[in-house]
């Protein structure tokens, strides 16, 4: 699209014409008007808060980098800017919205203990599966956050949280609807059944004239055509594989090292257990006294001759996340707890129990058990990490240069992959003829490069395809190197073909009047023994068949699985068309409910846990759209 526009742009014509129009828009709406913008940037409202561009950008960014991240996804860079797309984003940013506003109104709050757990769960933060505090600096400092900053992103992650995962973990499938759908899933049924093959076909039936053949040619070309295929020529950039000679001299090495040796530095850390005397969101005068007053008594125990803090915490602890763990709550550094809880723990020495200190939980009674200095990593330590990311570091640049650079050309002129080969030193490869559906192998099996290949801009425009983005610091651009249409295969190759699909028409045709006749008489009182007898054929008895019986044709199984129940002494009747002709008579004589009791418990269990799960998520969509009427929601979609 963007050669369209340059193509266009370098037509006089277009230029002088897109002059006219401006100077038009000046004369018709002023040219104060057409430089003003409004002050708002909002793209929706809920109950008064705003939804800024840049929460909207963020989650669409989020929501890209998921999908484009996702094995098997087909969807593109430009699919993200579909309104559609963005109307699902939208919606989504609009519901974690309406769910931190209702946590506000509850008064939910997320303690900072609970923050730091999930912040140590990261896999990108652990080091040999342990959380590193220098390693989350460093993340920390790349992303141009604050400690108190990010703390404060993941606290409203998981306040939008609290309220589904308690929704739904308040869902519960009962015993009495399992029974039932174990009642119903292995439910069993006796019936009895007679297999009608189709009548063989006559010297009249065998015989087609050319004629019938061109006319079922003609009328039937689509199912007697070769596939469109294409075969396409790659450039293949690849940050992994390129190759990078990056200096790892001692000096640049040691260069690096002394610019980033913030990196290298572990912070001070405090290991720490405590006892938390809750207070509620908004406490009382007469409610924080209580609060002290407890958090006092308990200080004193703890400071006691031969006391058990952990067992203290045990006992009056109002964490519940760690008071299972004695207060608990492993090394911390600074960032990790709150400025009240920080401030005290830079004032005490190792093994001292501090007086109850007071933070938005509410009193902690800290024990600060050991405490560690700050260290640095020698160079010599992490020489090896050095040369391990300067490599690497190279390479993607490397890539980034490159990468721009055939961007630039392909998008300046996309009528050949050649030029940006020869003047990038970059190697042109080629693929076999593939289809739609794809390539078993190699780059063609990637379902973005087959979407790439029969799109307009690069199958019918000739155009080089705009990078293909195949993950991490890899991309692919692809030119068209063959085209096979789809084209109707010669009659003189399909002829047999037709003549046997005519026989098959005329035999079908002929075994379903046939099964129609015989079906009429069990309708109408005969017995089936005697029409498989007539019909040269034996009656077939099941007895207890489940749904999932390998023994029986699945078309006659779905079948008799969908028939009514017979009366009481009574039976089912049908008729089961089958492949190519063939029929099933069929008599439905009972139908068995499925005995609950010989599932074993265990089994029950997960089965009680995955309706609860499905059972949640609907109470979820319901809370979720009870709050979208009740909210008051403005949206501005030009703005997205």
């Amino acid at each position: 699209m963007l050669q369209s526009i340059r193509n266009l742009f370098k037509s006089w014509i277009a230029i002088t014409i897109f002059g006219v129009l401006v100077v038009v828009a000046f004369l018709f709406f002023g040219i104060e008007g057409y430089f003003s913008q409004s002050n708002a940037t909002w793209v929706a409202k809920v109950d008064g808060h705003e939804i800024s561009q840049q929460d909207f950008t963020n989650a669409l960014n989020n929501y890209r980098q998921q999908q484009l991240n996702t094995p098997g996804n087909t969807m593109e860079p430009a699919d993200f800017e579909k309104p559609e797309v963005k109307q699902m984003v939208l919606k989504q940013v609009i519901n974690r919205q309406l769910l931190l506003n209702l946590g506000d109104k509850l008064g939910i709050k997320v303690p900072d203990a609970v923050v730091r757990e999930q912040i140590a769960s990261y896999p990108v933060f652990q080091v040999n599966g342990k959380f590193d505090s220098s390693v989350y600096l460093a993340w920390l400092a790349q992303q141009g956050k604050s400690a108190e900053q990010f703390q404060g992103e993941i606290r409203s992650d998981l306040a939008t949280q609290q309220l589904p995962q308690a929704v739904v973990s308040t869902a519960f499938g009962t015993q009495a609807e399992a029974d039932a759908f174990l009642r119903l899933q292995l439910q069993t049924r006796d019936f009895s059944y007679v297999e009608l093959p189709p009548p063989a076909p006559t010297a009249a039936e065998n015989a087609v004239t050319d004629a019938e053949v061109a006319d079922y040619y003609k009328q039937h070309q689509k199912d007697f055509m070769t596939p469109e295929q294409v075969s396409v020529n790659y450039i293949d950039l690849d940050a992994a594989t390129m190759n990078a000679e990056p200096d790892l001299s001692d000096k640049a090495l040691q260069a690096r090292y002394d610019k980033e040796k913030a990196r290298f530095v572990s912070p001070p850390q405090w290991q720490v257990s405590h006892i938390l005397i809750k207070l509620p969101a908004k406490p009382t005068d007469a409610e924080k006294q209580a609060a002290l007053a407890k958090a006092d008594k308990i200080d004193a125990l703890a400071k006691a001759p031969g006391a058990d803090f952990a067992k203290l915490a045990e006992e009056y602890s109002d964490d519940l996340g760690s008071k299972r763990q004695g207060g608990d709550l492993g090394w911390l550094q600074k960032g990790d707890a709150g400025p009240e809880f920080q401030a005290a723990l830079d004032k005490m020495q190792k093994g001292e129990i501090s007086a109850p200190v007071l933070t938005s939980d509410g009193y902690h009674i800290i024990d600060l058990r050991d405490l560690r200095t700050g260290a640095t990593q020698t160079f010599a330590e992490v020489r090896p990490q050095l040369v391990e990311e300067a490599t690497k570091d190279a390479r993607q640049d490397h890539y980034r240069d490159i990468g721009g650079k055939l961007t630039d050309m392909i998008y300046n002129d996309p009528t050949s992959l050649k030029p940006p080969a020869q003047k990038l030193g970059l190697t042109i490869e080629t693929t076999p003829l593939f289809g739609r559906e794809g390539a078993k192998t190699g780059i063609a099996a990637n379902p973005k490069v087959v979407k790439a290949a029969f799109s307009d801009i690069v199958l019918q425009q000739g155009n080089t395809s705009d990078p293909i983005d195949l993950g991490t610091d890899h991309m692919v651009v692809i030119h068209v190197d063959k085209h096979v249409p789809a084209a109707p295969k010669p009659l003189a190759e399909v002829s047999d073909q037709i003549k046997q699909d005519i026989v098959q028409q005329r035999v079908d045709a002929d075994a379903k009047k046939a099964a129609d006749a015989v079906f009429a008489k069990l309708q109408g009182g005969e017995k089936l023994d005697a029409l498989a007898s007539a019909a040269g054929q034996q009656v077939q008895q099941k007895t207890d068949a489940t749904r999932n019986e390998t023994a029986l044709d699945p078309a006659l199984l779905e079948a008799v699985f969908k028939l009514a129940h017979p009366a009481k002494d009574g039976v089912t009747p049908a008729l089961v068309p089958l492949a190519k002709g063939h029929y099933a008579l069929v008599v439905l004589s009972a139908v068995k409910p499925g005995d609950a009791s010989k599932v074993p418990e265990q089994a029950q269990g997960f089965l009680r846990e995955q309706m609860a799960r499905a059972f949640g998520a609907a109470d979820l969509d319901g809370l979720l759209e009870a709050l979208r009427k009740g909210a008051k929601i403005e949206t501005a979609p030009e703005r997205m």
